[in-house]
């Protein structure tokens, strides 16, 4: 690292960090610290060390010296200079330490920082090393935080199963998104014959949605150009292609697995509102329609190959009269009793408000086996999916909604399990994949999440995507059908990340079946087990 760079510059001795400590305490800002090996800096550090940061003004990173490492043969795997440069490197770290120690306890009683954080691991930790660190931070006045990672990696963990699967130079050619899914595997069993058994445990299994459906269209557009009269980009449509969205591509998805489907919905009384009727009965979905005068939503994406340059959007908000909203109720109702499970989606086209949404769950929560809910956009309506089984907002739509734009991830679906009572929550986090998050015993931590959460990671199973739109759905419609099939949270979840990779393997919003993700399983279950990722990447067709 050239010494004259502003990261090489972070790399302090031990009375540069005193010095710098010193200030700091004059100015009043608060100096957190981090300690660990950081062999490999990997997203849960990267995470880890952000939420730190997020806890005072500055914050320091010590990393034990080369020779007092103990984690195996040919450990660190880098030397300690190139370690601390990858910390430096980050623009939340603010100084780096090489501790000349096996534990960072004398460290801690020198630098006495305001706040020491470990990772969730070391809470319920009875090591003596650990201890002393704990007493050595507490002694001083300050407080030990422990948070636990968004996306759970272990560097040892991810060592050993990267020798295991390849060798030589070829330590590093295995992906982490593989190791994740032997891990899931582990726990979960994601074999075909159990992917098998579950798609079959599926079949049949009736679901009632209730939501606002929508019309997606594609039009394929000629080359662009650029108009004479002006800077403008001009599109010349050769093709439109219209698919079911919203609420009836959920439809779509419980029916094409296999699945009984009964959406509540709004639909005018339009040619384009009977057409989709009719395209929704030729599917074997049951609809129970809520009379709107509004015209069909509808959603134009205009395209040119794959590549999307402008969106219309053609929707009015709806506004659903007292009768009305009685009435969504009385048939969601009607349907929830002959039902394994429901789904409520909030698209934000205004059928769903808090108080319509509120009043469905605790209507529906008494008849149905399990409930789900999700939204489109950070919608107050999440707020209202009270007791809920599943709720899968992305993590823009998580904290848009709590408005909480910095906390960790974990601290932020805390609060929203614990202000909806609900009892799982997978949050999609684009490329990175998902976190499904389970709510246990309600407790005091010492960084303040009001409930104790246990999480598992499900990497993204497609990294190169055709397109994106409707994966949710997918993701939603197949993770719930997998709960009432007797899935875990974490087999449902790597179920619908199955659909939801599919999905993202081909141009528009399609609904894909029972066969296409049992092939996909399959494909990927065979990629991992080698050793290689690169099927997770593959395109699906």
């Amino acid at each position: 690292m050239d010494p004259s760079s502003p990261a090489s510059r972070k790399i302090c001795s031990l009375d540069d960090v005193l010095a710098h400590r010193a200030a700091a305490e004059r100015r009043g800002e608060r100096v957190v610290q981090c300690h660990g090996c950081f062999d490999i800096v990997h997203p849960g550090h990267v995470r880890h060390l952000e939420h730190a940061r997020r806890l005072g003004e500055r914050l320091l990173v010590s990393l034990t010296a080369d020779e007092f490492i103990d984690k195996g043969v040919a450990r660190p795997l880098f030397r300690q200079d190139l370690r601390a440069e990858n910390l430096a490197a980050l623009a939340c770290v603010d100084w780096v330490l090489i501790n000349p120690a096996p534990t960072a306890a004398d460290l801690l009683a020198r630098v006495q920082p305001d706040v020491y954080v470990k990772g969730a691991e070391y809470e319920h930790n009875e090591d003596p090393r650990f201890a002393a660190e704990r007493d050595a931070v507490e002694g001083c006045g300050g407080r030990v935080v422990f948070t636990s990672g968004d996306v759970v990696f272990s560097s040892t963990a991810l060592i050993e199963a990267m020798r295991e699967g390849a060798s030589g130079e070829d330590v590093f050619a295995v992906d982490p998104s593989t190791i994740a899914l032997r891990q899931l595997h582990q726990a979960h069993d994601l074999s075909p014959l159990r992917i098998r058994a579950l798609l079959d445990a599926i079949e049949g299994r009736r679901v009632t949605i209730i939501g606002e459906s929508i019309i997606d269209t594609y039009v394929d557009c000629a080359w662009p150009d650029v108009t004479g009269e002006a800077p403008v980009l001009s599109l010349r449509p050769r093709q439109r292609v219209r698919f079911d969205g919203g609420a009836a591509v959920v439809a779509r998805h419980i029916a094409a697995a296999g699945g009984r489907a009964h959406l509540v919905t709004p639909v005018p009384r339009s040619i384009e509102g009977e057409a989709m009727l009719e395209r929704l009965a030729q599917a074997g979905i049951e609809v129970e329609v809520i009379p709107t005068e509004s015209p069909l939503p509808e959603k134009e994406r205009f395209l040119v190959g794959r590549d999307k340059l402008v969106k219309l959007d053609h929707t009015i908000p709806m506004e659903l009269d007292h009768r009305t909203r009685t009435r969504v109720i009385e048939s969601a109702c009607h349907l929830g009793r002959q039902s394994d499970a429901a789904i409520v989606t909030d698209y934000g086209l205004g059928m769903l408000g808090p108080k319509l949404t509120a009043d469905l769950f605790h209507a529906l929560r008494p008849l149905v086996g399990t409930l789900a809910g999700d939204v489109s956009g950070a919608r107050p309506s999440l707020l209202h999916m009270t007791e809920a089984d599943w709720i899968a907002p992305s993590e823009r739509e998580l904290r848009g909604t709590v408005s909480s734009v910095v906390g960790s991830l974990p601290a932020v679906a805390a609060e929203l399990m614990s202000r909806t009572r609900a009892r799982h929550l997978a949050v999609t986090m684009a490329d990175e994949g998902l976190v499904v998050f389970t709510g246990r015993e309600e407790t005091g931590t010492p960084d303040g999440q009001p409930v104790r959460l246990s999480g598992e990671h499900i990497p993204a199973l497609n990294r190169a995507p055709i397109d994106t739109l409707g994966c949710g759905d997918a993701l939603l419609a197949w993770s719930v059908l997998a709960l009432v099939g007797g899935a875990s949270p974490g087999l449902a979840s790597y179920l619908g990340s199955l659909a939801a990779s599919c999905c993202a393997g081909r141009l528009g919003n399609h609904a894909c079946g029972s066969n296409d993700v049992f092939r996909h399983a399959v494909r990927l279950h065979a990629g991992w087990q080698s050793g290689g990722a690169r099927s997770t990447t593959a395109v699906v067709p």
